[in-house]
C-alpha cells in the first residue's frame, strides 16, 4: 500500500504529530463510525511504524559494550 510507504518516510516527531491529529479526529463527535474505523486502523499502522523506529534504535542502544563503542548487529 502507498500509505505503508508514506508512513515508513516520516521522522518520529511527523509521526507523532500525525498521531495527535489523528486523535483529534477521532474524538470529533461528528466522525462517522465508518470514518473511525479507518482512522483507527490508519493510526494503529502509524503507531506500528513509530514502535518499529524506537525498538531499532533501542537495540542500537543496547549494543553499546563496556568501552562505550557500538557493537554492529
Amino acid at each position: 500500500m502507498s500509505g505503508e510507504a508514506e508512513e515508513k518516510e516520516l521522522t518520529l516527531e511527523e509521526s507523532f504529530e500525525k498521531l495527535d491529529r489523528i486523535i483529534e479526529n477521532l474524538e470529533s463527535p461528528e466522525i462517522s463510525l465508518e470514518d473511525s474505523f479507518q482512522v483507527y486502523r490508519q493510526g494503529m499502522e502509524l503507531l506500528k511504524h513509530c514502535s518499529e523506529t524506537i525498538d531499532r534504535v533501542e537495540k542500537k542502544v543496547l549494543k553499546l559494550d563496556e568501552s562505550g563503542e557500538l557493537e554492529e548487529l
